[in-house]
Parts: structure tokens; C-alpha cells; sequence
């Protein structure tokens, strides 16, 4: 009795639920397609080939479905704010759920950051010489500007206030860009076949000839957990949808088939419009190189549009999936309380502003630095979806909860992201991680360890009741 009255009085804060359905899958979709699907694609054709780079991409989003059935059953167990966070926390307890949490944090505030700097990359290839003014300094190679570093902040401060403002006006700009997205790449997709000088043959070469087929496909296979990171968004946010949770799976599938869908046509755009587009001078911007000398200056006004719209999904997909990560731990007492508090909007205000802060620090390292932070940030949604797929197998093998098809997907998922954490974490391999993406994740390992034992007198105070209380809304 005692403990039941000490749960009743404990403060837990809980979220309005103004999420749709169209929401829902807008963050799916254009969380996982941001601005890689318009910026890349060159990158790509270079290392892997047309077909390789098509494969890598298909296959890696077969595997994102494969893990994704785990996600959509256990969201609909447990529909609440911080989605892993609370799985975990079922399957193995309340260390492993920090550790899982923290890591999948860094992957979802790396985008933010990298979002922010690919708008200003985009600005960059249009107007050179606005943003080449106030030289400050060079990193790694890259010359920061002050014109960069300004335009940066400003996008990261304005998105930070519309998810400040409600969940409901980001809901609809989610919708609105994502969908304008999908038109746009329709529309340049059946533009490319009446443009330039299509021809399929220009596809070629479909594999890289030095890496060979395998490489070529594992290259992009590889990167997979960044390309999709963003259909996970959908369970941080579970606690305010405003439908049922059954519906999750259903929401999540229909994300992935439509960036797999994307990053095929932008590929397909890119690769066969000329017969070598590498030498159109488009070593900063291939993609943006072939658009602009076929489609001319409506076609490229177009594709700028998609971007742009593209780096605004990513912002607001995780600034929204970040703070409710945040706000789900602070709630939980597994990190400083304060990271609960909301406003009048019943948003998580001041997880968005912390998210916002660290981020503001991005512009002035150098995109060369950052992309050290983002190529790891692979690592820490590996280690979620690694985490979550045991869950998985662990949650529905038990009598009460037993379900073989989640059971068999759930292996089938661990397999998969251990397979993707060897990639990235084996010296050997061809998509490891360099020296100061290691550097960085030791420096967030280490900030989270300080976290975790600033805290750790008082995450050790509460008692299994309590705790299945703050994270997963049940009481005994």
C-alpha cells in the first residue's frame, strides 16, 4: 500500500495527443529521405555504379523492414514517449536502457546538426559568393565562414521554435514537405527520360570496376541505419498519437517503400541522363550538376525546393524524436528532471532547446568535422536496433506475450544490425569508421558515463514499480 501511494503521487508528465496518421508517416518518410536523396546519389554512382548503388540501396531497406517488425510489434505493447528507451527498459533492465538510449541519442542530434550544415552546402553550390564571406578559420580542410555559420544557426533556431510551438503546426509542415517531395521527384524522374541525352546505356558502369560487385553493393548496404534512421522516429513519438498504436507496422512500411522509392529515382536521374555525369563539373554537387545542365533553371529551382524541404523533414523528423527521447529519460529520472518540463504547447521545451544548443555548435567546426560525428552516428542506431530485435525475442517468447512471427524476426533483426556494427566497428572492413568518428564516440561514451553518475543515486533510489510508472505508464 505504501509503495502504491508513493507511485500515486509521483509527478509524471505526459504529452497531448495531436498526432495523425498522415504525421506519422511524414516523419517517417521524410526523416529517412532528408537531404541525402538529392545531394548523394553522385557519391554513390562513384563508388558503387548504377545497379550497385540501386541494389545496395534496395536491399539495405529490406533489411530496415525486417528490423522495423520488432519496432511496429513492441509499439503497440507499449505505446510510449522515448520508444527504445522503453523497450529496453522492458527487455533488459535500466542500465542497458540508458546505454541503448544514450547512443541512439548521438545518432538522432548528429542529424540535426548535419541537416542544418546541408542547407548551407545547398547555398554553397547556388551562391558561392554569398556565403564566402567572413572567412573565420579552416578545419580539417574546410574553410568556415561566418555567412555559413549564420545561415546554419538560423535554421536550426527557426525549427527549433516551430517544435517548441506545437506538435500540431510541425505535424502539418512535416506533411506538406514530404509531400512535395514525393511530387518533386516524380516530377524529375519523368522529366530525365525527355532531357539531356537519356539513354540507358548511360547507366553504365553498373558496378564499380575496382571495388567489384560485392564491395560496390556492401559499400551502400553498409550505410543502411543512417540512410533510414527516421522510420524509428515514429515509436519516440507513440505516447501522442492520436489513432491506435495498431497501426504502426502498417506506417512504417509505407515510410521505407517510399524513401527506397526516392533514392532509386534520384539515382536513376542522376546516372542516366549523360554518359559520364562525373565530368560535368560536379564535384561539389553531381546531382545538382546534371539537374541544372538538362533540366535548366526550373528544373534545378525545383530540385532546390526538394532539398530544402528535404533538410526541413530532417530537422523537424529529429528535433521531434531527440527531445522525446530526452524528455521520456528526464521523465524517468535517468538524466536531470529538468529535460520533462513542457510549456503551454505541451512540448518538451527545454529538451528541444538542448538539442538546439549542442547543434548550434556544429556550424562552427567545419563540415569536414562534423561528418567525423556523423559518420558514427550509424554505430548508435546499430546499437538500438541491435537492442530493440532482443527485446523482441525476448518479450514475445514468454507464454503471455508469445508471438513466433516477432520472435523470428526479432534473430533476424539482432542478426542484421550485428552484421551493420561489425561494418562499422571492424578495422577491416570497407565502411569502418575512421580515427576521429572512434575519437568522438569515446567523447560521448565518456559525457554519457558522467550523466549516468551524476545521476546514479537517485536512478538506483526507485524501485521496479516506480520505474515501470515513469517509463511505460503501468502500475500494479
Amino acid at each position: 500500500m505504501e509503495i502504491e501511494n508513493k507511485i500515486t503521487d509521483m509527478e509524471r508528465t505526459e504529452l497531448d495527443s495531436t498526432m495523425s496518421k498522415r504525421f506519422v508517416w511524414a516523419v517517417a518518410y521524410g526523416s529517412s529521405i532528408g537531404w541525402g536523396a538529392f545531394i548523394l546519389p553522385g557519391d554513390w554512382l562513384l563508388s558503387s555504379g548504377t545497379l550497385g548503388s540501386t541494389l545496395g540501396i534496395t536491399i539495405g531497406g529490406i533489411l530496415m523492414l525486417i528490423i522495423a517488425v520488432a519496432y511496429g510489434g513492441l509499439t503497440t505493447r507499449f505505446p510510449v514517449s522515448g520508444g527504445e528507451f522503453a523497450f529496453s527498459y522492458v527487455g533488459f533492465g535500466k542500465y542497458v536502457s540508458f546505454i541503448a538510449s544514450w547512443f541512439l541519442a548521438l545518432g538522432y542530434i548528429s542529424v540535426v546538426a548535419l541537416n542544418a550544415s546541408a542547407f548551407s552546402l545547398l547555398f554553397k553550390f547556388i551562391l558561392p559568393d554569398f556565403l564566402e564571406i567572413g572567412y573565420l578559420y579552416t578545419i580539417a580542410g574546410w574553410d568556415v565562414y561566418i555567412m555559413e555559420v549564420i545561415l546554419s544557426s538560423l535554421v536550426l533556431i527557426l525549427f527549433a521554435f516551430i517544435s517548441i510551438k506545437s506538435s500540431g503546426l510541425s505535424g502539418n509542415l512535416q506533411f506538406i514537405f514530404a509531400l512535395f517531395m514525393a511530387i518533386v521527384v516524380t516530377i524529375l524522374f519523368a522529366w530525365s527520360f525527355f532531357s539531356g541525352e537519356f539513354q540507358l546505356t548511360n547507366a553504365k558502369p553498373l558496378f564499380n570496376s575496382d571495388n567489384g560487385i560485392w564491395t560496390s553493393i556492401i559499400l551502400i548496404v553498409a550505410i543502411a541505419p543512417w540512410m533510414y534512421v527516421g522510420f524509428d522516429n515514429i515509436p519516440q513519438a507513440a505516447e501522442e498519437f492520436n489513432f491506435s498504436p495498431d497501426k504502426t507496422f502498417k506506417l512504417i512500411v509505407f515510410g521505407i517503400v517510399a524513401s527506397i522509392v526516392t533514392y532509386v529515382l534520384m539515382i536513376l536521374v542522376t546516372s542516366w541522363v549523360y554518359p559520364d555525369e562525373q565530368t560535368m563539373g560536379g564535384a561539389l554537387w553531381v546531382t545538382g550538376s546534371v539537374v541544372q545542365s538538362s533540366m535548366g533553371g526550373i528544373g534545378m529551382t525545383m530540385l532546390a525546393l526538394a532539398i530544402s524541404f528535404g533538410v526541413f523533414t530532417g530537422l523537424n523528423g529529429f528535433y521531434m524524436s531527440s527531445s522525446r527521447l530526452l524528455f521520456a529519460l528526464g521523465r524517468a529520472k535517468f538524466i536531470p528532471s529538468v529535460f520533462m518540463k513542457v510549456g503551454k504547447s505541451k512540448t518538451p521545451y527545454v529538451a528541444i532547446l538542448f538539442v538546439m544548443a549542442v547543434c548550434l555548435l556544429a556550424p562552427w567546426l567545419g563540415r569536414t568535422a562534423l561528418s567525423w560525428i556523423v559518420d558514427m552516428s550509424s554505430t548508435g542506431v546499430s546499437i538500438a536496433f541491435l537492442i530493440t530485435s532482443l527485446v523482441a525475442v525476448r518479450f514475445f517468447r514468454v507464454k503471455d506475450n508469445y508471438n513466433l512471427l516477432y520472435v523470428i524476426f526479432g534473430v533476424l533483426g539482432a542478426i542484421i544490425s550485428l552484421a551493420f556494427l561489425v561494418l562499422l566497428l571492424y578495422p577491416g572492413s570497407p565502411a569502418s569508421l575512421s580515427a576521429p568518428s572512434y575519437w568522438a564516440l569515446a567523447a560521448w561514451t565518456v559525457l554519457g558515463l558522467l550523466f549516468f553518475l551524476f545521476q546514479f543515486k537517485r536512478l538506483n533510489a526507485l524501485t521496479k514499480e516506480e520505474l515501470d510508472y515513469l517509463i511505460l505508464n503501468e502500475e500494479e
